[in-house]
């Protein structure tokens, strides 16, 4: 199975901007003639896996390297390189070239900054006097299709770069990003944001309008009829929670970069020794897509089913991948150790056993557990009492994780007290008043034939989700109180030009006809996820959308995708 995922059933064509995406740097490489070697950042050739095929790149008479502090070994004499504006990167591409003049080799260089260029990397090129020898262009790849309704703007560090660096140049890429749909899709003519970063890329890109306009008369009304933007700091409940549906439990488990995991080969039956291979998840597997959104326990249910089936696929495979999601599903059922953590989780959730929740997290430091997994849930039980109490916090943070994990870890301490996840309480939680108001644990959940979104977490129903319900349905206006409670500010715009357009605020539950394009489609919705998005947090947006009732279809956007350990590692720095 291909890894590039099969976008033809999206409800927006997003398959047009891959096809863009790969034309553009297919033009980048036809205007360099003859053989040439193509150096990626390595944090980029995930994301370029997702957008053109390799055999189509070696069509193209190109040699491809990842770049390393590695001289590049190659006869080609045209290297061009493929990187993020970070300072750490020109400084390995003028080492390559120092190393190159020095053994008397000719060569043209190309730098092709993603998405784009930036003054602080151009003076380091200058410094370093390699300015001159180098070609400097942009790639402006600024999204990439993930899935039929998900689209990554591939910010990784956005989260903690704009809450503890205070750099905010993510938020431009986000309102580019966006923009840029704006040109394919028309002029988004409502806009909901909640959170400090979340309404600054709302002026952004209503400045962005301003100054390079979508010519919307020639464009007819627009595919994207509302534009729902949230800060992850409003919601750091729901990612440090344990998912619980299939495709999230893989995610906790295996991790999944760019719609794939990596396993032992031989897993998969191939005869190469301690060899991994990536394994790609998306639609296009019809096991993968019948289980990827539903709760494990329906998922075990469903293996019990096919087990005969995938004994007999498991024993006959031997260089073929059509099994592979009952494989993994075997994997996750033999890795699953759950049970306590998640307990633990609700226990933080509810503001109950206070003192129980405490002392398992003091058994999991005494046990060297990671520290990853340690941060997670005192940032969940932070987040849910406003705070740790002083004498346990100086507790925690001076001796406990310090001494039993090394002072280095200082850095990540201070790195989480600034964006707010980790601290001392100060004043009394809201946390149940919000619990109550927007009714986020439901008692008794039937996670097999599920009635709301709360079944991805086995009963807790995600915060960041009942917003969007919320803000698709009636708007901010009805909840005006509740969202003062949250972090960061919130606004709502509608955006002049389109008073005639159909409102998501008059949206009731009956009212499917009134927002369906001409062409008798559902209107959409683009929910927006700044710092992140877990894929648990997208199985309730795919069960939102596929209501009876609900007169939209849903299409996220997000600057990564994220789990409790991976957001918590972004605080972590280097040290991971």
């Amino acid at each position: 199975m291909a890894q590039i995922p099969n976008l033809d059933n999206s409800p927006l064509n997003l398959k047009s901007i891959r096809e863009q995406s790969q034309r553009e740097l297919l033009n980048i490489l036809k205007n360099i003639r003859g053989k040439k070697c193509l150096v990626i950042d390595p944090k980029l050739g995930g994301s370029l896996s997702l957008v053109i095929q390799t055999s189509l790149l070696k069509e193209h008479g190109v040699e491809l390297w990842h770049l390393s502090a590695e001289s590049i070994q190659t006869e080609c004499t045209k290297v061009v390189y493929l990187v993020h504006a970070r300072h750490s990167l020109m400084r390995i591409i003028c080492s390559h070239i120092s190393s190159d003049i020095t053994k008397g080799l000719v060569r043209e260089y190309y730098v092709y900054f993603v998405p784009r260029r930036t003054v602080s990397c151009e003076k380091v090129l200058e410094q370093e006097k390699v300015h001159h020898l180098v070609t400097i262009g942009e790639y402006p790849l600024y999204m990439v299709p993930l899935e039929e309704d998900v689209l990554s703007f591939e910010l990784d560090l956005s989260a903690k770069e704009c809450e503890v660096d205070g750099d905010t140049t993510s938020l431009w890429h986000i309102a580019k990003a966006i923009h840029k749909l704006e040109f394919s899709f028309g002029v988004i003519p409502h806009v909901r944001a909640k959170g400090k970063a979340s309404v600054r890329v709302a002026d952004i890109l209503n400045r962005m309008q301003t100054e390079e306009a979508v010519n919307s008369s020639d464009m007819g009304l627009p595919e994207i009829n509302t534009l729902i933007l949230l800060d992850r700091e409003v919601d750091m409940v729901t990612p440090m929670c344990s998912q619980l549906t299939y495709e999230g439990l893989l995610d906790e488990f295996l991790r999944i970069n760019n719609g794939a995991v990596e396993l032992e080969a031989s897993i998969m039956g191939l005869q190469q020794e301690g060899k991994k291979i990536k394994v790609p998840l998306n639609s296009s597997d019809k096991l993968f897509k019948e289980t990827r959104d539903l709760n494990f326990e329906v998922v075990v249910q469903v293996l019990r089913q096919k087990a005969t089936s995938m004994k007999q696929d498991y024993t006959e495979m031997t260089t073929t991948y059509h099994a592979f999601g009952e494989i993994i599903m075997l994997l996750t059922c033999q890795r699953l150790g759950l049970v306590k953590t998640t307990k633990y989780e609700k226990y933080g959730a509810n503001l109950v056993y206070y003192c129980r929740c405490f002392e398992y997290i003091e058994e999991l430091i005494h046990k060297q557990e990671p520290l990853a997994k340690i941060l997670r849930l005192l940032i969940l039980f932070s987040v849910t009492n406003s705070g740790l109490p002083k004498k346990h916090f100086d507790y925690l943070r001076q001796r406990e994780l310090l001494h039993s994990y090394g002072f280095e870890h200082l850095e990540t301490l201070i790195n989480l007290e600034k964006s707010g996840l980790l601290k001392k309480q100060e004043s009394k939680s809201n946390w149940l008043t919000i619990k109550r108001a927007l009714q986020l644990v439901i008692e008794d959940t039937d996670t097999a034939n599920p009635n709301d979104i709360s079944y991805v977490f086995s009963g807790y129903a995600p915060l960041s989700i009942r917003l969007v319900q919320h803000a698709v349905r009636s708007g901010w206006r009805p909840m005006e109180e509740i969202l003062k409670l949250l972090p960061g500010p919130h606004s709502e715009t509608k955006r002049s030009g389109f008073s005639s357009s159909p409102s998501s605020d008059t949206l009731q539950v009956a009212s499917t006809t009134i927002d369906k394009d001409a062409d008798g489609r559902r209107s959409l919705v683009l929910v927006v996820f700044i710092g992140g998005v877990t894929f648990a947090e997208i199985s309730a947006i795919r069960y939102l959308s596929a209501q009876e009732g609900m007169a939209y279809d849903l299409i996220i956007g997000t600057t990564k995708m994220v789990n409790g350990h991976s957001l918590v590692e972004t605080y972590m720095g280097n040290l991971v």
